[in-house]
This record gives C-alpha cells, sequence and structure tokens, in this order.
C-alpha cells in the first residue's frame, strides 16, 4: 500500500511539473515599475519569445512557469527599458572617433586635447566636438590664431556643445571659401574689428562640416557598435536619432538584421532633397528594431550660441534677433509635403519666435486631422499664448531636461527675467498636452538616462544648484519623469502598443537599478546605477 502511495505522490508531482508552461525567462523577487495605464507594481513577470508573457507575483510565475533562466532581483527596482526620445547615437559614435572636447573649462584646455589627439592619431582633418565658452572664466567666442599658429596646413573644425557653431582654423575656411565678407541667411560669420574669428554660426558651420573626409563604412560601423555599448550600459533600449540621412539608416538596419545591432532606433530622416524624395514616395519602414515614418527640420539655432529666433532681442546682444534657417514658406510648403505622406514632421524649435512660427505651422497643415504626433523638438523658450496649440492632440513637446541644468547658468542673461519663466516649461507643457516626451540631446549632453531623471525631477544641478530648483514649478514629479522616459516616449513614436511598458505582448526591454529611482531621497538619484539592461529578454 506504502509502495502504490509513493508512486501515486510521485506520479502526480510529475504530472504537476509536466503541467508548467515553458518560458524563456522568469524574473521574481522584483519591485517593478510597469508604467502601464495604472501605475502597477509587480513582483515577477515571464518571458517568452523575446516579449513579456505574464505579469504576477513570484509564486505564480514559478507555480505556472518552467524556464531555463531564473532571475532573481532580489527585491531590485525594475523599469522598462529607457528610450532617449531626441537623440544622436550615430553623431556619438563618430565622436568617439574625433577630439573630445566636452567639459572643457577654457580655451587652453581645448587646445591641449586637440594637440593631444592629433599627436596620436595624425589625421588630415582634425574634427572635435563639445567646447562650450559659458564654461570658461572667459566667457567670449573662442579665436583661431592659436589654431592658424599651431596647424597652418591642416584644416581645424571643432564644433560647440550644441552643434550649432563650430571654430575653424583658416585652412579650414579656405577650404570652403569663407572670407570675412561672405554673407548667410541663416546663420553668421562672427567678425571681431572687421576681421575673421573662425567662429561659424549654422548655415557655414554646416557648409564646413559638408566638407568633412567621408567615413568608409568600417568607420561608421564601428561608430554606430561603439555607441550602442555606451548606450546600453546605461539603461537606453530604444533611441531616437534625430537626423540620419539615407546610408547611415540602411547600415543600421542591415546591423540590426545580423544581430550586432541590439538596440532600437527610431530613425528622422534629414531634411534633405535626397531624403525626402526616397522617403516619402517609399513610404514608412518598419520592422521590430527599426522604425523610419519621421523628418527632422531645423527651424532655428541654439540659445548658448544666440543662433534661436526670438520675438524680442537678447537680452545680452543688443539689437539682435537669432535667425531662422528656414524660410516661413519653404516650411509651410515642407509641413504640407510631409503631412500628404503620412509622416511625422519633427522640427527643432529653440527661441519663442521659431516654437511661434512651427505651431503656427503645425496647425495650418494639420486643421482636420488626429492623432499625427508631430513634435516640437526642445521647444526650449515659449511665451505669449502659443502653450495653447498643444491643446489640439495633434502635437508633441519632445525635450531635454539637461538643457534646463546645463543653461540655467547663463539664460537668464539671454532672455531677461520675464522670458526666463516660458523657458524649459516642462510642467507647463505637460499640462497643454498630456504628454511630454523626455530626450538628452546626446552627446551635446552626456548619455546618462538617470541624469534626465534628476534633472527633470528636481531641477538643480549635482551640486544642488540652486536651492529650490530652476523655475521649480516646471519641474515634473517621479512618475511623469518616468512615463516621458518610457511610455510617453513610445507615445511619440507611435510605438506605445509594442514597449515603453511592462505589459503583456510588448517587448521585453527592462532594466535592473541598482536603488528605487522612485523613492530615494532626490539628492540621491544621479548615483543609481543601472545594473543590467535587456532587449527582447536578452542581457546586453
Amino acid at each position: 500500500m506504502k509502495k502504490l502511495l509513493t508512486i501515486f505522490v510521485l506520479a502526480l508531482i510529475f504530472s504537476c511539473s509536466k503541467e508548467k508552461q515553458q518560458v524563456d525567462t522568469i524574473v521574481i523577487n522584483a519591485n517593478a515599475y510597469t508604467v502601464n495605464s495604472n501605475f502597477d507594481i509587480a513582483e515577477a513577470f515571464a518571458i517568452k519569445d523575446g516579449k513579456f508573457f505574464k505579469i504576477g507575483t513570484s509564486k505564480e510565475m514559478q507555480d505556472s512557469f518552467a524556464a531555463d533562466t531564473i532571475i532573481d532581483a532580489k527585491g531590485q527596482t525594475i523599469v522598462p527599458g529607457f528610450i532617449d526620445a531626441h537623440c544622436h547615437m550615430y553623431g556619438l559614435g563618430m565622436n568617439l572617433q574625433q577630439v573630445d572636447l566636452f567639459g572643457t573649462t577654457s580655451f587652453d584646455e581645448v587646445m591641449k586635447r586637440v594637440l593631444d589627439f592629433q599627436n596620436k592619431k595624425q589625421t588630415n582633418f582634425i574634427i572635435g566636438r563639445g567646447w562650450d565658452q559659458n564654461d570658461w572664466e572667459d566667457k567670449t567666442y573662442p579665436d583661431k590664431k592659436l589654431l592658424d599658429a599651431l596647424f597652418p596646413d591642416i584644416p581645424v573644425a571643432l564644433s560647440r556643445v550644441d552643434g550649432h557653431a563650430m571654430l575653424c582654423n583658416q585652412t579650414a575656411l579656405d577650404l570652403v571659401s569663407i572670407t570675412k565678407n561672405s554673407k548667410f541667411d541663416g546663420g553668421e560669420v562672427i567678425l571681431v574689428n572687421g576681421e575673421l574669428t573662425g567662429v561659424l554660426v549654422d548655415e557655414p558651420a554646416e557648409l564646413v562640416e559638408a566638407a568633412f573626409p567621408t567615413p568608409t563604412r568600417h568607420d561608421q560601423i564601428n561608430a554606430l557598435l561603439d555607441a550602442q555599448k555606451v548606450c546600453t550600459t546605461l539603461g537606453l533600449t530604444t533611441v531616437v536619432d534625430a537626423g540620419l540621412n539615407r546610408n547611415v539608416i540602411e547600415l543600421i538596419d542591415s546591423l540590426q538584421q545580423t544581430g550586432d545591432l541590439k538596440i532600437r532606433v527610431y530613425a528622422m530622416i534629414s531634411n534633405t532633397k535626397e531624403n525626402l524624395d526616397y522617403y516619402l514616395s517609399k513610404g514608412k519602414i518598419k520592422t521590430d528594431k527599426l522604425n523610419v515614418q519621421s523628418v527632422k527640420v531645423y527651424s532655428d539655432g541654439a540659445l548658448g550660441s544666440r543662433g534661436a529666433a526670438l520675438k524680442e532681442p537678447y537680452s545680452d546682444k543688443e539689437n539682435h534677433f537669432g535667425a531662422m534657417v528656414i524660410g516661413l514658406e519653404d516650411l509651410e510648403n515642407l509641413a504640407t509635403r510631409i503631412e500628404a505622406a503620412n509622416f511625422q514632421m519633427n522640427t527643432h524649435a529653440i527661441g519663442d519666435s521659431a516654437n511661434s512660427v512651427v505651431l503656427k505651422t503645425y496647425d495650418k497643415a494639420l486643421q482636420g486631422k488626429q492623432n499625427r504626433r508631430w513634435r516640437v523638438e526642445h521647444a526650449q523658450v515659449i511665451t505669449d499664448n502659443d502653450f495653447e496649440y498643444y491643446k489640439s492632440g495633434n502635437i508633441i513637446p519632445s525635450v531635454q531636461p539637461t538643457h534646463a541644468t546645463s543653461d540655467m547658468y547663463w539664460a537668464e542673461d539671454r532672455l531677461g527675467s520675464e522670458r526666463i519663466k516660458g523657458a524649459y516649461a516642462f510642467k507647463s507643457l505637460l499640462n497643454a498636452s498630456g504628454k511630454i516626451a523626455l530626450g538628452t540631446d546626446f552627446p551635446a549632453e552626456r548619455v546618462d538616462p538617470i541624469a534626465t531623471f534628476y534633472a527633470a525631477v528636481s531641477r538643480q544641478d549635482v551640486e544642488g544648484y540652486p536651492e529650490g530648483g530652476f523655475n521649480i514649478q516646471d519641474g515634473l514629479s517621479r512618475e511623469e519623469t518616468l512615463k516621458g522616459m518610457t511610455i510617453w516616449a513610445a507615445y511619440a513614436n507611435f510605438e506605445e502598443t509594442e514597449k515603453g511598458s511592462i505589459e503583456v505582448g510588448k517587448f521585453a526591454d527592462f532594466i535592473i537599478l541598482e536603488n528605487d529611482i522612485m523613492s530615494i531621497d532626490v539628492k540621491a538619484i544621479p548615483d543609481i546605477k543601472v545594473e543590467q539592461t535587456y532587449i527582447s529578454g536578452e542581457k546586453q
């Protein structure tokens, strides 16, 4: 009898274990912020075929499923994979092959880095990016004299942190025939006492950039793979690359198809005739990893280089308004063409004049349309009643919280005490639009989603300046911030049904954090580390 009972129990155990459904991975004992519609916190989930298969308790997962991989989170915090809603991943990768000038605190340090780089690399064209004169004791634009003396025969082009200004030596200027008499509608050649300084703003800088040596396919592959490593290490599972040409988009697709590039890319096509003619006629491109259905447009320059188009003069430069880099008629015609192709229009707008023009252009082009999700990239300075345009439901603000904390040291000098109230106004934008997409604009800022989170919530730098936060009334709550970096960023990409939250059927893109970003003391947020990053359930 005992023998029969033992056989029965063993058979029962065996049959129960056989009833468990096979999945790929089970995650248990987690503090997982799902970012679903209720903002539920889950303890466990199962993953099958690269997607979230079941959400529940640890007991439910272990009782119902069998898996080769079981991840015990041991109470650590899990959130959906971060989405950078506006960045330049390919640009980051290319920058990693060039002179890194980010964080320089003087022009002398800029020159030291250039010399060190050239001594090591011995290139035929020195290219760098990252200087910001606002971080120097002498906050005036640099001059090319030292570059001319050190590099009389090699062209040198050093882009400012925002990419809208560039310091060139005479050899680089000669290469594209820029002289002190050169005039540009969409930019400026900076002169001092009637002579070239080597500083170019917007259009003339783009002319020099067009003369850069063409990178080889090997260079481009290395750039993308190097950038991916940086991004995934910091918890990014999707990036929105704001402005790419066809050859780079096709290379990204190729590397994703071979499995070398795991990160998902929402690619905005750069506004060139070749790109528009090809993609607007071809139509949208959508795979699990790549999404091409938008156009990146520039309306003005940057505030730091005084290229942003303002309604009234800059407070720190008499009779200077900045400049639009596209004419009104051209902008309206472009909007009409993009709308007719059912593509998304994503326009860089910094100054309040540029924002006003872009919002009015969008409003006109989208009359009678619904759910078009056209984006204003940066939406940096808004005045008058222009916030009202976001209430249409067709327009989404895409902003970068670390711009506010980087720019706060000098932004009021540019704008004055009144206009600054409508600058970096994230909460006001959210209240008007209902959703806000958050990014970094790297490499103009650091590749660091945790810094994005901290800046959005605290409106302070890591030293806690300014006390109380910069225009703190426009700070975001932690829940709003996490949504802006996940589900709302996905929504801005028309991808909210496949990513941006931990929900059944969505891609299993998630990250494990060292601490609970939703409850830890706000001052400790910048120190939070990303422990692990998963894309389609695979550890990166």
